[in-house]
């Protein structure tokens, strides 16, 4: 179950340093393909991360969509940006997609904007 947007946040990246203590080579390796794969070409960040988010949903990682969320709003995109993205996954991922969207994504939305504000 999904909890405070901002706590999962800060879980996932606590979690990933504690990772990589025993297994940063691996880490590494993975942050730097993640870091090619996001890197600004014909797409933009933001249109990277809103893919992202899409993805997100349809393969229901709560802490995926939390940090897309968080990016997403980072890069510049909008509530309604990120919930026309949503939509389009819930042409894949139907009902699931429709829940996260629902509560954890809203939620997300809600939590991380004024940040950007």
């Amino acid at each position: 179950m999904a909890g405070n947007p901002r706590e999962m946040l800060e879980a996932f990246h606590n979690g990933v340093g504690a990772v990589k203590e025993t297994s940063g080579e691996q880490v590494n390796a993975f942050m730097n393909m993640l870091g090619a794969c996001d890197k600004p070409g014909e797409l933009d960040a933001k249109q990277k991360e809103l893919i992202s988010i899409g993805i997100a949903l349809v393969i229901r990682c709560e802490y995926c969509i939390v940090y897309h969320v968080y990016e997403a709003l980072k890069a510049g995109a909008t509530k309604e940006e990120i919930m026309e993205a949503a939509m389009v996954a819930l042409t894949f991922g139907a009902g699931p997609t429709l829940t996260y969207t629902a509560t954890l994504l809203k939620d997300s939305i809600e939590e991380f904007a004024p940040d950007f504000a």
